[in-house]
């Protein structure tokens, strides 16, 4: 394995090539005879479902969204033109009128230019969410047509000010406009871009008479993009959730994870007693693995940290979750010095990267099957290092 110096100079290398590619239009590079694109669409799963792509497996988290603001077409754009294995493409809230859109929260205060839009000053407002209160703006108070009005913008400024130059830049996808990109980019790329929505608050959008499952079951069924090896992987914090979704199609599933104290709030709706410490347990995670094939685990339940926040021993989870047939995709590795653990930050500076490739190899060497990563750049260049020695 090459040292700390060689892997931070290849990962500045890398990125430099990889950015300048994107900007110059590196969709279009890519494409060449057949037997080249079947060959690329080998690599990445064509066919095969989940068991076809690279493992470690690259998942550009929002998007490349340490590079563009996250959830626009923009970041999906980049994170397939730095080479994402899969694009984290939705997270899946709906509007009033029924439309799924793709915001990471249904609150958008601090992901769109709504606040500067005086016609929607009353539409602010304050929202018990999943038990917490939360005042701003809600896309289930607005049209598909009102959202579309909206531009938007970098979610965290203090720790990403490169990526406020795009602010405005791109506005709200629907999910039905990002299938019909997933189409195009297959086409264009010669390989099959595979996407990984997640379904927000089902719980409290079911409550609203906007239920989640239903909505992105008839969407996907729409596309033909419903079955077993279909390249669209639906993930949750809420198993009830996840396996409704399993009653209505027969996409690959996965249920994510938080704090092992935590309780997932559908969960506290109906009284379930039980906590995340619990579905990680070997019965929990069997359970699991009768409806679902994967779990999304937060990375404090792969390698926990100490009071100071640095990396202390791997916990028995990728073992045990392997042992019940489950893949894990843990989350969100960034390269930011306030993201990663804390020895291997550099500085105090927010927007400053780390020594992000220490902190791949840690979680790689776990035997993790995926990651995702707000600059999936970086974790491609981490994944060749660690796979080639």
């Amino acid at each position: 394995m090459g040292t700390r110096e060689s892997n931070e100079q290849a990962g500045r290398t890398g990125r430099r090539a990889l950015l300048g590619a994107a900007v110059l239009g590196a969709s279009g590079a890519i494409l060449g005879p057949a037997g080249t694109a079947r060959a690329a669409d080998a690599r990445h799963g064509g066919g095969r479902g989940l068991k076809g792509l690279p493992v470690p497996t690259v998942i550009g988290h929002r998007g490349a969204s340490g590079y563009r603001p996250e959830h626009t077409l923009g970041a999906y754009q980049l994170a397939l033109d730095m080479g994402a294995d899969i694009v984290e493409a939705g997270d899946l809230v709906p509007t009033r009128d029924g439309h799924l859109v793709c915001r990471h929260e249904p609150e958008i205060g601090g992901t769109t230019d709504v606040a500067d839009h005086p016609e929607f000053a009353s539409r602010r407002r304050t929202k018990s969410l999943d038990g917490v209160p939360t005042t701003g703006w809600f896309t289930e108070d607005f049209t598909l047509a009102e959202l579309k009005t909206l531009r938007a913008k970098e979610r965290i400024p203090a720790n990403r000010p490169h990526n406020t130059l795009y602010d405005g830049r791109w506005e709200i996808p629907t999910f039905e406009e990002v299938l019909r990109w997933q189409d195009e980019q297959t086409r264009e790329r010669g390989r099959q871009v595979w996407i990984y929505p997640e379904l927000k608050h089902p719980t409290y959008f079911r409550e609203q008479g906007l239920a989640l499952e239903e909505r992105v079951a008839r969407t996907l069924r729409r596309h033909g993009k419903d079955r077993r090896n279909s390249p669209v992987v639906l993930q949750s914090f809420e198993p009830t959730s996840v396996r409704r979704l399993g009653e209505l199609v027969r996409n690959p599933l996965v249920v994510l994870l938080s704090g092992a104290g935590t309780r997932p709030f559908d969960f506290e709706a109906s009284g379930d007693p039980r906590t995340v410490a619990d579905l990680i347990t070997p019965r929990g995670l069997a359970e699991i693995a009768t409806y679902a094939q994967g779990i999304g685990p937060t990375l404090d339940l792969v390698i926990p940290k100490d009071a100071g926040g640095r990396l202390t021993e791997p916990t028995s989870l990728v073992r045990d979750a392997h042992r019940a047939g489950l893949i894990l995709h843990p989350y969100t590795l960034r390269n930011e010095n306030p993201f990663l653990p804390a020895d291997f930050r550099k500085g105090t500076d927010p927007d400053a990267y780390g020594d992000v490739f220490g902190a791949y190899r840690a979680y790689f060497a776990t035997g993790i099957d995926g990651i995702f990563t707000d600059q999936p750049d970086t974790g491609l260049l981490a994944r060749e290092d660690f796979v080639n020695n």
